[in-house]
């Protein structure tokens, strides 16, 4: 279907080679089955791991020649690996998610949906109303808190900045990734925060999320140097698509 849109799916990773196989021995039937209306790709975005972990990609992207991609990063940081691998992506679409694939891959098609029907982004809520959440307390509350902040201090319309199921039109891609300062976990909140200013659509719908629990997310420190993204914006501003 060469007129059919295209799709890269970038699975962000560090340290995870054990993990990167039980998540495409999920993620690619669903592809195979599911995807029929997009050229997809699923790429590996390595962020200097130190463990087997792109050995690991590089097997895959032999073994499933084709689907799947790799890019390497020296240096680590989720939010620089998807500014390159989104960057370098020649798609449609970029989307990205999880390794742990927490948020259910069965609205995959309704992510990229949203941004093949015209939404600059679309991304995943575990707050909004018909999600189904389930994690810690603690991790509930920090999260809830966080949004309220954004919520308050910027008046912003979506519902949650930091679930890891995202996607960008190629425009979107072109315009707002390079304005993105963040390195790490602040990506998310910055980029659908620049999108708002900037008056790009964003499709915001509930999903299905389950807590890893061997997650590497460190809470605490992850949400204070959150909080500091956002006093950047707040007082040095948001920049605006030239």
């Amino acid at each position: 279907m060469t007129d059919a849109p295209s799709a890269d799916i970038v699975i962000p990773v560090y340290n995870e080679e054990h993990s990167l196989p039980v998540c495409l021995e999920r993620l690619l039937p669903f592809c195979r089955e599911n995807l029929a209306d997009y050229r997809w790709r699923v790429v590996i975005a390595d962020n200097g791991s130190i463990d087997g972990t792109l050995d690991v990609a590089n097997q895959l992207a032999g073994q499933y020649e084709g689907e799947v991609g790799v890019v390497h990063l020296e240096q680590k940081g989720r939010g620089r690996a998807l500014k390159r691998a989104w960057s370098e992506s020649d798609a449609d679409i970029r989307a990205y998610m999880d390794v742990d694939l927490s948020t259910d891959i069965n609205r995959i098609p309704d992510l990229l949906g949203a941004v093949r029907d015209g939404h600059d982004v679309a991304t995943g809520s575990r707050l909004k109303r018909g999600a189904q959440t389930t994690r810690s307390f603690k991790r509930e509350f920090v999260s809830r808190s966080y949004n309220l902040m954004i919520k308050s201090v910027f008046l912003s319309g979506f519902s949650d900045a930091q679930c890891g199921f995202k996607a960008i039109s190629r425009r979107a891609a072109d315009n707002l990734v390079p304005l993105i300062k963040d390195n790490a976990w602040f990506f998310d909140t910055e980029l659908l925060l620049l999108a708002e200013k900037n008056r790009y659509p964003i499709a915001d719908f509930p999903v299905a999320w389950e807590e890893d629990p061997d997650t590497r997310v460190k809470i605490v420190s992850t949400a204070w140097e959150d909080i500091k993204g956002l006093a950047r914006l707040r007082f040095r501003g948001r920049p605006r698509v030239r």
